[in-house]
């Protein structure tokens, strides 16, 4: 469950400069919703993202969350580059409050998600972008958090994997986990989500079905 109220955040681009990035957000999203986020580019989706996941504070109004928060905001978030793939993925569990048995009970089947076996034990800077995902989106999608946030990342990797996760994000918001899920590509919006957030120039324009407010977003309807 997360719910936030007058939600906002605010930049300071030079001395006397300021600009809003997101305005008077209220929203509440429950366990098991597979919610898509979509507008334009500086409309302020990574923004809202990046304030769900803890990972900047708001300037002001409130978020309330309930549950662990994995997320992936770009490739390798999280990851420490010379560390090994092993490494990480024990560390990945750390940040998220994990204890080490727990993250040993998932290991096997992150490693085999992400297809990276071979190169479990090589430090992870030495990973191509597409590998880098794969174990990235592996660790988020099967450690034990509530809720799980995807910005724009998934356009990475090959469309085979693509499939992959989109199938893996369906069946977590089928245990009754949480799914955000931020992309331009409306097609995978359609087929995952149940519900769609629409924001402009900061500010959530629209809530509602994702065929509807796709094709709104697609020619530039009022909504």
């Amino acid at each position: 469950m997360i719910k936030t109220r007058q939600l906002g955040k605010k930049y300071r681009l030079k001395r006397s400069e300021e600009i809003w990035a997101l305005r008077d957000i209220d929203l509440e999203i429950g366990a098991g919703e597979a919610l898509g986020i979509i507008g334009e580019n500086g409309s302020g989706k990574s923004t809202l993202l990046k304030l769900l996941s803890r990972v900047t504070w708001p300037t002001e109004g409130e978020i309330e969350l309930y549950g662990r928060v994995g997320a992936l905001l770009e490739v390798g978030t999280g990851f420490h580059g010379d560390l090994t793939g092993r490494e990480n993925i024990f560390l990945s569990g750390a940040i998220l409050g994990m204890h080490r048995k727990e993250v040993k009970r998932h290991f096997d089947e992150i490693v085999s998600f992400a297809d990276v076996e071979a190169f479990l034990d090589i430090p992870v800077k030495k990973y191509s972008s597409g590998m880098f995902l794969r174990l990235a989106f592996s660790v988020m999608a099967h450690l034990d958090s509530e809720i799980l946030i995807i910005d724009e990342i998934l356009g990475v990797g090959d469309h085979a994997f693509q499939e992959k996760c989109l199938a893996k994000m369906q069946a977590i918001a089928d245990e009754g986990r949480t799914v955000i899920f931020v992309t331009h590509e409306h097609e995978k919006i359609r087929r995952l989500c149940t519900r769609v957030l629409l924001l402009k120039d900061g500010l959530l324009i629209a809530d509602g079905e994702p065929e509807q407010l796709c094709k709104a977003a697609l020619h530039g309807v009022e909504v």
